[in-house]
């Protein structure tokens, strides 16, 4: 008897020193953006760190990723330990207490080096929802070459009818150079992000103060009108198909004379391995037009983690080590120091990071001039240069970037798409009890 239960206690014992040495796993959902694909490559050296934490990754194109993302959230289906997600969620969400706060981080996390607006966008009430991976403005890419050679200067701050001069002399389709590569694939962080920076540029707004849309206005006709002229005229084929990973790859492939997107991209645009115009690309401010009001957003993928989670803690200690100065410093080492994520902390932008990177000055001054609380030349009465910071606007925005898509098409005109996204919008705010 006292062999048994010895032999049952040794083996009580064993049981749990080996259920002690199973790794946690942890689910992490990402956008494919080339930034986060090397977060996943890189992230064999967390692991190693941390060997009772696996990682089981989910990635996904961008607008599949927010729809996963916001069914899961919304029905805690808890599918996810950390989410990337931007500024939008980070805010409803947390709102909601969908998000765990980020609170106790490691004393080494340095959370003041983060640059103030970023840590704002991503807090509700002072209280931080989401440590940020990157954070981005948008830009304007352009080849020096072609430039030179047709006799054209690009200003400092150009305004998009400047834009459509020069893409009219640039493009030339039989040699599979084209003016201009824009964003057209439908979504309201895809084609929506560009269109409602060009449209703030020309002064419109998505609402008044009353929280009546402004489609039907002369700004808004000016500016879509303009947004599909250029795009229609002077874009590569297929535009509407296009969104930022498909323009990266036709600017990186010598096919686009000019291209205005995120500044994320500098780091790709000018890495010799997967650019053939590397050394021939010129980086200036995102155009304006009557204002510079909302012409460049602001933006930031960041990692969260849903409140559902059972998994937090260990959720915590991958997304602080993922955004940390360590983090960067392991990208330098690896991919060199052009390639860390940009737009987050102040300690990025050195001395040694600035040279390195050509496009670094414009994307700290572009996030530090944007003002999510002033995005258009009129009063507004919401947050949001690129989006509008309602739970209404992920349906809205998705269906007016279909909509905007199907005038790029030509599937109807610009100025009877206008009047039908006046009327849907106006119908879905209606339903959501707007004004409040």
């Amino acid at each position: 008897m006292k062999f048994a239960k010895l032999l049952i206690g040794t083996t009580c014992f064993a049981m749990i020193g080996a259920t002690q040495a199973v790794a946690e796993t942890l689910t992490v959902a990402t956008v494919n953006n080339a930034d986060m694909i090397r977060m996943q490559r890189l992230s064999k050296t967390f692991e190693e760190q941390y060997p009772d934490i696996d990682l089981n990754w989910v990635v996904l194109e961008e607008n599949v990723l927010r729809q996963r993302l916001t069914t899961d959230i919304a029905t805690q289906g808890g599918q996810f330990d950390v989410l990337t997600i931007g500024m939008y969620e980070a805010s409803l969400w947390g709102d909601k207490g969908w998000l765990a706060p980020m609170t106790n981080l490691p004393d080494d996390y340095n959370l003041d080096d983060v640059f103030p607006s970023v840590r704002e966008g991503l807090s509700v009430d002072g209280t931080l929802y989401a440590l940020p991976f990157y954070a981005e403005s948008s830009m304007t890419y352009y080849r020096k070459d072609l430039f030179e050679q047709a006799g054209l200067e690009m200003p400092e701050h150009p305004t998009w009818t400047q834009m459509a001069e020069f893409a009219e002399k640039l493009h030339k389709p039989s040699d599979e150079q084209y003016g201009i590569c824009l964003r057209g694939k439908a979504g309201w962080g895809e084609n929506m992000a560009l269109v409602t920076t060009v449209a703030n540029s020309f002064g419109a707004r998505w609402f008044d103060e009353k929280w009546q849309p402004e489609f039907n206005g002369p700004e808004w006709t000016k500016a879509a009108n303009f947004y599909v002229d250029l795009l229609s005229k002077y874009g590569p084929p297929g535009a509407s198909s296009n969104g930022f990973n498909e323009n990266l790859a036709l600017f990186n492939s010598g096919k686009c004379a000019m291209w205005v997107d995120a500044t994320v991209a500098g780091s790709f645009v000018t890495d010799t391995s997967q650019s053939k115009v590397a050394d021939k690309v010129g980086f200036t401010f995102a155009p304006q037009q009557t204002t510079d009001k909302g012409s460049a957003w602001l933006y930031s993928w960041a990692l969260a983690i849903p409140a559902s989670s059972n998994k937090q803690e260990a959720a915590k200690t991958f997304a602080a080590w993922a955004t940390s100065q360590d983090y960067a410093e392991l990208v330098a080492e690896t991919d060199g120091v052009a390639n860390v994520p940009p737009g987050t902390r102040e300690s990025t932008y050195s001395d040694e990071y600035m040279a390195a990177a050509p496009f670094a000055k414009i994307t700290l001054e572009s996030l530090k001039q944007a003002d999510p609380a002033s995005p258009s030349a009129k009063p507004v009465p919401y947050i949001g240069i690129q989006l509008v910071t309602i739970p209404e606007f992920q349906a809205i925005g998705t269906q007016v970037g279909k909509m905007f898509a199907a005038a790029l098409t030509g599937q109807m005109p610009v100025e009877q798409m206008l009047t039908a996204v006046q009327q849907s919008t106006t119908r879905e705010m209606k339903r959501a009890g707007y004004p409040k």
